[in-house]
């Protein structure tokens, strides 16, 4: 897939504008999309936000009431009530991100912002294409390694 089947829409709130390096964003999208050999066209929304963003998304859309460092809001094309144009991109989904708990994490972990921002990226990115750590050990573990394979294709290992 080439970068021009892709489209990423990076909203980031004021507050973070000057911290946050939207087109880090846009290459971990890409390589994501490409490692997941997933055909283009296709379009993808990423919001970073605050911890009281995603706290009230998280309580809103989970029923949690916490915050969170990522959500992801699949697209689910079945039953959609809106209709794309012809040759319009596959819609994949919205991901939020707080980059409270960007910072806080990668301080927690001992590596970059970037590389923090660049995980929960990639991270959102395969629950959007159906991975889920939660359903069990296995596909946890499947989730991680596919997590690292894509970090480590951008130069972002651990501790980086």
């Amino acid at each position: 897939m080439n970068d021009a089947e892709i489209v990423v829409d990076v909203q980031v709130v004021p507050q973070y504008a000057a911290s946050v390096d939207a087109a880090l964003v846009e290459r971990v999208v890409e390589q994501a999309l490409r490692a997941e050999q997933v055909a283009g066209p296709v379009e993808i929304s990423i919001l970073i936000a605050d911890d009281a963003e995603l706290h009230r998304l998280n309580q809103m859309y989970r029923s949690v009431d916490a915050p969170t460092d990522v959500l992801s809001f699949a697209e689910e094309d079945d039953g959609s009530p809106f209709v794309r144009p012809p040759g319009a991109p596959r819609y994949l989904g919205d991901i939020a991100i707080s980059w409270d708990r960007v910072v806080a994490q990668a301080a927690e972990y001992g590596h970059s912002r970037e590389r923090e921002l660049a995980f929960l990226v990639v991270h959102g990115i395969l629950h959007l294409l159906g991975y889920d750590h939660e359903r069990g050990p296995v596909d946890e573990a499947n989730m991680r390694a596919r997590e690292e394979a894509i970090l480590s294709a951008l130069g972002l290992t651990r501790g980086g």
